[in-house]
């Protein structure tokens, strides 16, 4: 287990301190699983029943904390969100490339998806569209058979 422990310094520092990913003192272009885990440990920090903070700060915080999940975990939510903080995907910047990796590290490492929902599709989604695909084409062709049949009986 992970032996570091995560700094929570509030108020958060920077840019986008005053944003739900200051909340999390998080960047916009953390990944889903670092908001999730970062909002697991500050729910457990901030929870009323589970804080020594007085009964109403805490509550302010936990669902300010709420409501900053609510927006970071749905992706739409998000891409909105990051619109109005002035936020863009689309402007960053990779890393330049690391000659000192050997070849089984660089596999794991030639990922190019930003986020969790931008990604390839798994074999039983491209199963579930195959037979989605023949039932189309089959449907289609029994529907023609059918009406060819009807036409030649008259």
């Amino acid at each position: 287990m992970n032996s570091t422990k995560k700094n929570f310094s509030f108020p958060p520092k920077g840019y986008f301190a005053n944003t739900y990913y200051g909340l999390f003192n998080l960047h916009p272009s953390a990944s889903v699983m670092d908001i999730r885990r970062t909002y697991r440990e500050l729910s457990k920090l901030y929870h009323p029943d589970t804080t020594d903070l007085p009964l109403e700060e805490a509550k302010q915080k936990f669902q300010k904390l709420n409501e900053a999940y609510g927006i970071l975990a749905n992706p739409d939510r998000r891409s909105i969100y990051d619109l109005q903080i002035g936020y863009s995907r689309w402007n960053v910047i990779q890393s330049p490339y690391d000659f000192s990796l050997s070849e089984e590290e660089e596999d794991g490492m030639r990922s190019g998806y930003l986020d969790a929902t931008d990604r390839p599709l798994s074999s039983g989604e491209l199963f579930a569209l195959l037979l989605m695909g023949s039932t189309i084409v089959g449907c289609m062709l029994l529907a023609i058979t059918i009406a060819w049949l009807r036409t030649s009986a008259i």
